[in-house]
């Protein structure tokens, strides 16, 4: 079970990394550029992106055992700017880190009220762990290629996790205060 936490905590850090960079390159495109309609399931970049940090929240509140809060999520889904995104997208995932990091092996069996309005769901907590990790790399992949058709190059969003990524990553570990000893424990 260590092996699995220790899993859960790099791809929390995974995560907010991948962000970073997706959002940099982000910012290099011209504002207008953000919600320009484009072949994705969500229309475009702005759009995606605010999927991302409102499924995060959604599925954080209840990790954390906070009731569905309508409102932030549609904050969260209406999101009308880049800045204020990153910097709430940022918010999210050191909330999912630290999540990730208070976990016990006990505690990842537990089972979890997800409150989705009209009735409640009821989870394994390293379920649902997964899928807010799935969610974001399926939606993080869509931003990606929808970059690709922009004159902004899209970032690496998969050299992160193995020893061998450590120079890929050095730059983005510096920028986000963190240390190789801390990643690889």
């Amino acid at each position: 079970m260590s092996d699995l936490l220790r899993l859960f905590r790099k791809l929390a850090q995974a995560n907010r990394l991948a962000n970073a960079r997706l959002h940099r390159a982000c910012a290099a495109l011209d504002p207008a550029e953000l919600t320009v309609p484009r072949p994705a399931f969500f229309g475009t970049i702005q759009k995606t992106l605010n999927h991302i940090l409102m499924v995060d929240r959604f599925y954080l509140d209840a990790l954390a055992g906070r009731p569905l809060d309508r409102a932030r999520l549609d904050e969260a889904s209406f999101c009308p700017d880049l800045a204020s995104l990153v910097d709430w997208q940022a918010e999210s995932d050191l909330d999912l880190i630290a999540q990730v990091e208070s976990l016990r092996p006990e505690t990842l069996t537990e089972i979890v009220a997800v409150d989705r309005g009209e009735r409640v769901q009821h989870d394994r907590r390293d379920d649902l762990l997964s899928h807010v990790f799935q969610h974001q790399t399926h939606h993080r992949g869509q931003v990606h290629g929808m970059l690709s058709a922009t004159g902004v190059r899209p970032p690496q969003l998969d050299e992160f996790i193995v020893g061998d990524d450590a120079a890929a990553r050095a730059e983005d570990m510096a920028r986000l205060g963190w240390s190789e000893a801390d990643l690889m424990r």
